[in-house]
């Protein structure tokens, strides 16, 4: 159990650039029926906390304005306390145990930049030995792409389009959809080729081609069954994708028309203890920039915000 009643938490104090992240002294949180408290090791920067700090969200009507926000998605720790909350008093954790977990409600006064952290126990999965920083990497976008495969919905041997495949999202995509037995083209610059041919890609469209489509459907004629968006390119991607396919976005916005019979979806993420557990004993593959400490998180955002990086900041508590 924590030995004092307080910890250190970022949070956005208003909306604006990375000078409204402030470092905070607050009370640790109290874990409710069915919830965990973790200690935190370690937490991703994604670029959801940067939009979530800047007001865009807000601005959107996908969160509540708030004077003070918590940030911050990913958690990789150890349980410090349990509220079962149930008939028979049970949890499939225990205190002491190497956990990672997310946190997908937005408007909350606190997010994983913290010390602690109160999780519902079904967004929390058990670490099998994985480093916690590599750990910290997995939830957000290891269940981001898998939840839009799912979407996608293809069979073996069908030839699915991954954009921004470089990036976190797309990097698990490729390595999880050529698992499932899908070829995979990876529109990526020549920089990434070596990494994206490794976990798997058939085929590398340049990401500064300038039709999208025609490059794609030279590799593969009538275009592939389906397209993975990490870049939000909207309708170049649904291009690329043959009649009757299927097309998903992981942005925010209008979803593209839902043209030649395409199935259109924007996938919303959802915290899943199970499928977390899985994704946590795949043996993906995670890249890592650099970890800063919990002070440091404005300096993260800036360097996010700059663009350029290969791999996530991690920033550990």
């Amino acid at each position: 159990m924590p030995t004092t009643d307080t910890m250190r938490a970022v949070i956005a104090r208003g909306y604006g650039g990375p000078e409204v992240l402030e470092l905070v002294r607050v009370p640790i949180p109290v874990p409710g029926p069915g919830q965990l408290l973790i200690r935190v090791h370690a937490t991703t920067v994604n670029p959801v906390d940067l939009v979530t700090r800047s007001g865009a969200l807000a601005d959107a009507g996908l969160m509540t304005p708030r004077a003070s926000t918590g940030i911050g998605w990913d958690v990789a720790g150890v349980v410090e306390a349990v509220n079962p909350g149930s008939i028979d008093g049970a949890l499939p954790f225990a205190l002491g145990q190497n956990v990672i977990g997310l946190r997908d409600l937005l408007d909350r006064a606190l997010g994983t930049y913290a010390e602690y952290v109160v999780l519902d126990a079904c967004a929390v999965a058990l670490n099998p030995g994985l480093d916690p920083i590599a750990a910290a990497t997995l939830p957000l976008n290891g269940l981001t792409a898998l939840q839009s495969l799912d979407l996608l919905a293809l069979a073996p041997g069908d030839t699915l389009l991954i954009t921004g495949a470089a990036g976190a999202v797309g990097g698990f995509a490729v390595e999880l959809a050529t698992r499932r037995g899908l070829r995979v083209a990876a529109q990526a610059s020549a920089a990434d080729e070596a990494f994206l041919r490794a976990a798997g890609a058939e085929w590398i469209v340049p990401r500064d081609t300038p039709d999208l489509a025609a490059a794609l459907r030279t590799l593969i004629p009538g275009g592939a069954h389906g397209a993975l968006d990490t870049a939000g390119l909207g309708m170049q991607a649904v291009a690329a994708v043959r009649t009757r396919g299927a097309y998903v976005t992981v942005t925010g916005g209008p979803a593209p028309i839902p043209l030649r019979g395409i199935r259109i979806h924007q996938q919303w993420i959802s915290a899943d203890g199970p499928a977390l557990a899985g994704l946590a004993t795949a043996g993906l593959t995670p890249r890592i920039t650099a970890t800063l400490p919990l002070d440091r998180a404005a300096e993260a955002h800036r360097r996010v915000e700059h663009g350029g990086l290969r791999g996530r900041l991690v920033l550990i508590p």
